[in-house]
């Protein structure tokens, strides 16, 4: 029965991938002229749909950590006009305004340079790479230190660690302090020409974050003097930066596999629509208050991320590796959940 229940979350998911491998297909045989090519593009979608899942299932928890302590009504307009957000903002615009700066062209000019000359298009975006790295590290690095840098967290998973951290929750701005300490040992790093674009990047990712929580903060006063709806607009921009800055290293590494815009729009999109039902399903079904250290798996996950943005300014990493390590840390958090659960219940 609990089968059954988790499946209708996916049955759309399910449709659309089924739909959008078809335009994928479509699409290369357009560009090739040949089966060959179709094939090529079709497998290619799969391959960058399995890997956002795998990339954005920290992603899903968190979103789902956060929608639980939002109004129905938000949590609606998040799960609708979020997912039109999070599949056409992040996996096809965002990619087009980085050319649009990058190159100094108009929005119309990128797009048919995206459809005419992939290759130049995909340089233009690999240029921007130091960029975006920085400002997503930064960004997601607070949101997993502002959850370990909590007095008032009150389970632990990794026990020595995060209950240092947590004991330094008592002191006022850590998180930040380490954070800009990570930023300058990197920019060190760097060579000295790409010092101020790293530092530039990752202090407004930083000062995003900070601006984020700053309005989350008022709109909750707001909530409780009755003046706006509980988990409204705060939570729900919030979430859409996350989202956003977990979708910068997924659309750089969709790159390594094709230049094709229209490609890595269909096979991000698809992933897109799958982190939705999770999320769904994980508030729905409970999930997180059923397994005791799933959320700590999805922050640790998101911490290692911010690292692996950081080291990507210095050095390559394969969007394999990043894949496998958010997914190892919420596989063991799984696993050491259902553990907990069996002893507690002996």
């Amino acid at each position: 029965m609990w089968r059954l229940d988790v499946l209708k979350y996916f049955y759309w998911p399910f449709a659309i991938t089924v739909l959008a491998l078809a335009g994928a297909f479509g699409l290369g045989l357009h560009y090739s002229a040949t089966l060959s090519g179709a094939f090529g593009f079709l497998l290619i979608g799969a391959i960058l749909a399995v890997l956002e899942i795998s990339l954005s299932f920290d992603n899903a928890i968190v979103n789902a950590n956060k929608l639980e302590q939002m109004s129905e009504k938000w949590r609606r307009r998040f799960l609708t006009w979020g997912i039109v957000i999070a599949v056409f903002g992040m996996r096809v615009v965002f990619p087009l305004l980085i050319v649009v700066v990058a190159a100094g062209i108009g929005p119309l000019e990128a797009v048919h340079l995206a459809a005419t000359e992939p290759a130049r298009y995909a340089a233009i975006i690999h240029g921007a790479h130091l960029q975006i790295a920085a400002f997503g590290g930064a960004f997601l690095m607070m949101v997993a230190l502002s959850y370990f840098v909590d007095a008032e967290k009150d389970v632990d998973w990794i026990t020595g660690i995060e209950r240092g951290l947590r004991r330094f929750g008592a002191v006022k701005g850590t998180e930040i302090v380490l954070v800009l300490l990570v930023m300058m040992g990197f920019s060190t790093a760097l060579p000295e020409a790409s010092q101020d674009e790293f530092l530039f990047a990752a202090v407004f990712g930083l000062a995003t974050f900070l601006c984020v929580e700053l309005l989350g903060a008022y709109l909750d006063r707001r909530e409780a003097a009755g003046m706006v709806a509980k988990g409204g607009l705060g939570a729900f921009l919030y979430l859409e930066v996350l989202d956003a800055s977990f979708s910068f290293d997924g659309v750089i590494g969709a790159f390594a596999l094709t230049q094709n815009l229209f490609l890595i729009a269909i096979g991000l999109g698809i992933g897109a629509m799958y982190v939705r039902a999770m999320t769904l399903m994980l508030v729905e079904q409970g999930t997180l208050t059923e397994f005791r250290y799933l959320e700590h798996g999805a922050f640790w996950s998101i911490l290692v991320l911010s690292v692996i943005m950081f080291v990507q300014t210095l050095m390559p990493i394969p969007e394999l590796v990043t894949g496998l390590l958010g997914a190892g840390f919420i596989g063991l958090a799984l696993l050491s959940s259902v553990r907990y659960n069996r002893r507690v219940r002996a």
